[in-house]
């Protein structure tokens, strides 16, 4: 019988490592979760990633039979705690749940340390809303979009815009408004969308494009003006406001998503049963009935369609980007 040469041997302790590895790994995607499971939010508590997943958690708790505790992470726009999660082991004891910025962001700034696509296992979009509200305060004189576009000709660089984050929901909606209707309308950076809504209120800035549940309650009470929704059908919160296609901006669509990831790598089977406690939220009445409150609508997406959803929108962003770009230096 011929001797074990070195290159066989190794052959067979490589051989044995990876037996053991599956073997170990196996039991502990079969037993997942055992220990309780953190879920970043790079964003500030009481935002709209921090609610939508608020609504979610008591029945995903539920179904996963362990805690879920949410870890806000904000700064940099999100790419705090989203840069903590890419570097985090890919056990499924890390979550990020946060917005369509983690595509959006990326392409406005710079040095990002890590990429949305490649670092992440994408789990699932699990809501969007209908678009932004874009609201101005009652003492701008516009009544519709055209009128506000006819303004802003009118006295160009004169009319502000608050921007709480460059690539966020706040500014692409209002750049891409200016590069398509040729108006120049000043951006006020903000750290966030209460201190803007507080000035767009006291009028120290004319125009902000926010989230419908958040336009909706001073919209009613007369502290602001709504004069069109980004995305592309109206919502039943404010079915007077017309979308932003619907008054002469053929095209324009733009609504705010959110995503659960987990770091690179991820086993299918933790990805798999971390989707299916989603879902399970997803259908709750009580969840439906907080999301409609908030203009929002779950969408429980399969993990693969995730994964080029995301793809796609970052692509999409990157050709905002520059389109916004572009438009700046004419």
């Amino acid at each position: 019988m011929r001797q074990p040469t070195r290159r066989t041997a190794l052959f067979a302790t490589l051989a044995l490592a990876g037996a053991t590895a599956f073997a170990q790994g196996a039991p502990a995607a079969r037993d997942f979760p055992n220990k309780p499971i953190k879920v970043v939010v790079p964003s500030p508590a009481g935002g709209p990633p921090d609610l939508i997943l608020r609504a979610m958690l008591p029945k995903i708790n539920q179904v996963l039979g362990q805690p879920v505790i949410i870890d806000n992470r904000a700064g940099a726009g999100g790419l705090v705690g989203t840069a903590y999660v890419a570097k985090q082991p890919a056990d499924g004891y890390t979550w990020l749940f946060t917005t369509a910025s983690h595509v959006n962001i990326p392409p406005f700034a710079e040095n990002v340390p890590y990429d949305p696509v490649k670092d992440f296992t994408h789990v699932t979009l699990a809501a969007q809303n209908f678009g932004q509200a874009l609201v101005v305060n009652p003492g701008v004189e516009a009544k519709n979009l055209q009128e506000l576009i006819a303004l802003a000709k009118k006295h160009p660089g004169k009319l502000t815009y608050a921007n709480a984050g460059n690539g966020t929901a706040s500014h692409i909606p209002a750049e891409l408004m200016k590069a398509m209707t040729g108006t120049d309308i000043l951006s006020v950076p903000y750290k966030g969308i209460p201190e803007a809504t507080s000035d767009l209120i006291a009028g120290r800035i004319d125009i902000f494009f926010v989230g419908t549940n958040i336009a909706l309650q001073h919209v009613q009470n007369g502290r602001l003006r709504a004069l069109a929704l980004t995305g592309r059908k109206r919502w039943k919160g404010m079915p007077e406001v017309p979308t932003m296609d619907e008054q002469g901006l053929t095209g324009f669509e733009k609504v705010n998503w959110f995503g659960l990831w987990l770091p690179a790598g991820a086993p299918p089977e933790i990805v798999n049963r971390i989707h299916a406690a989603v879902v399970a939220a997803l259908a709750e009445p009580e969840v439906k009935a907080q999301f409609d409150q908030q203009g929002i609508e779950g969408v429980a997406m399969p993990p693969r369609e995730f994964s080029a959803f995301v793809a796609s929108e970052a692509k999409a962003a990157q050709e905002i980007a520059h389109r916004i770009h572009a438009g700046a230096k004419k």
